[in-house]
């Protein structure tokens, strides 16, 4: 059955500096979800911001914040993001595995897998989901989902489609291919995070895709509304 599209904007392209006000653009544009990316200079290069952050954000929206851990031992932290008023929690698939071995040194990116711990990572997902949240496997474009047992468990999959904590990437169309596949059983939402603009949302949405988190095309827009309700179309 075809999804309804919904958009996740990612604060991290917005001014801090005047942050009420880019969350109101938010929400007069018709965006469904605030996407926060939590990065911590260790699973990927670039380290941006934590709890206090989705805290700050909770207090002055009822929009949907949804939070993308890019950060080694999630489990360390989700009792923070739970309390700070996440609503949804992505986890990283590559977190729960032994990495290959061109990642797996301190500053070696981007970090990747061929399998998981299903046990392990079970149990975040479900710590997650008793809190009353929704839970993502988010995957990297190296990454295959390597998680089929988790599925039933996941309300949606987040899959990168730039190697994340990099600037000025290119979008990767080679990982449409992971969409269609994993589209062909999983029910649950797809969500689709890097180079996301009016040339490749479409090829996402045809894939599978149903929530697509955009950066710089819906903040450095003349005109966000008209982006948002583009993407809504496709």
């Amino acid at each position: 059955m075809k999804k309804n599209i919904k958009v996740s904007a990612s604060i991290l392209c917005s001014d801090f500096t005047k942050l009420g006000d880019e969350i109101k653009k938010c929400e007069d544009a018709g965006v469904d979800m605030i996407h926060v990316d939590v990065m911590d200079g260790h699973f990927v290069p670039v380290i941006s911001m934590g709890a206090l952050m989705v805290k700050a954000i909770r207090a002055i929206t009822q929009l949907t914040i949804d939070v993308h851990l890019m950060i080694e031992n999630p489990w360390t932290h989700l009792n923070q993001f739970i309390e700070a008023g996440s609503d949804i929690i992505s986890v990283h698939a590559e977190c729960y595995g032994q990495r290959r071995k061109e990642c797996l040194e301190y500053g070696q990116f981007p970090k990747e897998v061929d399998n998981i711990d299903i046990n392990k990572a079970r149990e975040d997902i479900l710590k997650i989901k008793a809190s009353g949240k929704k839970v993502f496997m988010a995957v990297n474009p190296g990454t295959s989902v390597c998680f089929d047992e988790l599925l039933n468990d996941l309300d949606g999959v987040l899959v990168m489609s730039v190697n994340p904590g990099f600037s000025f990437q290119k979008f990767k169309p080679e990982v449409l291919l992971k969409v269609e596949e994993l589209r062909k059983t999983f029910s649950g939402d797809i969500s689709m995070d890097g180079g996301i603009n009016a040339a490749t949302a479409p090829l996402a949405v045809k894939a599978g895709v149903n929530l697509l988190a955009t950066a710089s095309y819906f903040f450095g827009s003349e005109n966000p509304k008209e982006a948002v309700a583009y993407l809504k179309t496709l």
